[in-house]
């Protein structure tokens, strides 16, 4: 018997077979989980659709996450499929490519809005929605990245939208816990996806990691083996956390000095 059997979730975030969603899907799959997935636009329904066929996943719906109806909408029909949640995936982010290289004084004002709004508010969102689908209590997991704790060059808007998400976890956990639901993040070390194809200057901030790293860089398996445990009951009261699944980069403060930097590992 899978370590999820009989639970239910849903997954924002998917984009295509490189995104860190979907590795975690893949994990919970693997152990007996029912899953729903939302998309966001035409352009990423033709990519998620195979996966969640792969996977044998029956709820694949659209969801703009900045349009209240469209949260609305999408719950109503998360409730009528799976009647109740156990868990609740948030892997958004999104900021204008123009505002993730060059200068952070220049970050424009719509494109600081965008960011905060899609990259944090997204989850308050939908927390709000799938809550009281949560009657017997559940979690709540949202991805995060080192450039939310310290400064990470072109990563810039997206830094402080990550810094205000992980402060959002910690207030959802205080929140919710009178529900019995855990919020918590996964700080991910740097994966090749589209969201990071974004960044200027993401392959050489990717080596750089996969250098410095203790145990390298990390890949879609090792986030989707973390989620399953803050998922599960193994967590139980596990909540407003934010788990680094980074390799241990998080832990160094410089380089080897002796000047011999170990070969990155390929994520």
């Amino acid at each position: 018997m899978g370590l999820f059997e009989g639970k239910r979730g849903m997954i924002f975030g998917i984009a295509n077979k490189s995104s860190i969603a979907w590795g975690i899907a893949q994990a919970l799959a693997a152990e007996g989980a029912e899953l729903g997935f939302s998309y966001a636009g035409e352009v990423l329904q033709k990519r998620v659709e195979p996966l969640a066929e792969s996977l044998g996943v029956q709820f694949v719906e659209e969801c703009d996450v900045t349009n209240e109806d469209a949260i609305d909408s999408l719950f109503a029909k998360v409730g009528a499929h799976f009647g109740t949640l156990d868990f609740l995936v948030h892997s958004i982010a999104y900021a204008p490519r123009e505002d993730l290289g060059g200068r952070f004084v220049n970050t424009s004002r719509d494109g600081f809005r965008v960011a905060l709004d899609v990259s944090c508010y997204s989850l308050v969102a939908l927390a709000k929605r799938a809550y009281p689908l949560m009657p017997n209590g559940g979690a709540m997991l949202a991805m995060t990245y080192y450039g939310a704790e310290k400064v990470t060059p072109n990563y810039n808007v997206m830094g402080v939208a990550k810094a205000a998400l992980e402060a959002t976890v910690r207030y959802l956990a205080w929140d919710l816990g009178q529900n019995e639901i855990r919020v918590n993040a996964i700080s991910a070390g740097p994966i090749k996806t589209l969201a990071s194809s974004g960044v200027s200057g993401f392959r050489k901030s990717l080596s750089y990691v996969g250098s410095v790293a203790p145990m390298g860089n990390v890949d879609q398996e090792d986030i989707g083996d973390a989620a399953r445990y803050l998922l599960s009951d193994w967590s139980r009261k596990v909540t407003g956390e934010v788990l680094y699944v980074d390799g241990g980069f998080n832990i160094m403060g410089a380089p080897d000095p002796s000047g011999e930097e170990k070969e990155a590992q390929s994520a």
